[in-house]
């Protein structure tokens, strides 16, 4: 009797034993397959980061961010400052009864002409988007930065636009 109550205690000991093995195997591969998966979501990612990276390096290349022949123009320490003086009097030049003077559009049906945003492409240039009511465009205007001066804009050319 106690040989056949070793027997089946071996018996459902070595079936516990199997059944534990199988699940680990049946686990493992489960966990490699999330980890397949996780390595080919991390690889598109890196793509697609690297793409998105080389499309930020190309959007840069006509700013001075990106132009340090341009940016050596400016004081180092005060690169931002003094960019951020420039978009400054661009958009307090907004305040002005006709709208801004770079836009020689002047009022248009009684609205009148606004930069609501600037972009400094090199150290002599910047371009700018503008409304007057339903008509927007772009504006490319020439400057001169003198530090502790006010600095002197000349509309180049602009580009207008139709909202629809």
């Amino acid at each position: 009797m106690r040989h056949k109550a070793f027997f089946y205690l071996f018996v459902f000991s070595l079936l516990i034993i199997v059944f534990l093995y199988a699940t680990n195997k049946n686990m493992t591969r489960s966990e490699e397959k999330k980890t397949e998966i996780a390595n080919k979501r991390i690889d598109i990612i890196r793509d697609s980061l690297k793409s998105v990276v080389m499309e930020l390096n190309e959007a840069k290349y006509f700013s001075i961010d990106g132009n340090s022949d341009a940016q050596e123009y400016f004081n180092y320490k005060t690169l931002d400052d003094n960019l951020a003086g420039i978009k400054e009097q661009v958009l307090a030049l907004n305040h002005q009864e006709n709208g801004n003077p770079l836009v020689p559009y002047g009022k248009v049906n009684d609205d009148k002409a606004l930069i609501n945003k600037v972009s400094i492409l090199n150290h002599r240039w910047l371009i700018a988007e503008f409304f007057i009511g339903d008509l927007r465009g772009e504006v490319l205007v020439k400057y001169f930065y003198s530090e502790g001066k006010p600095t002197d804009f000349e509309t180049i050319e602009t580009v207008l636009y139709n909202n629809k």
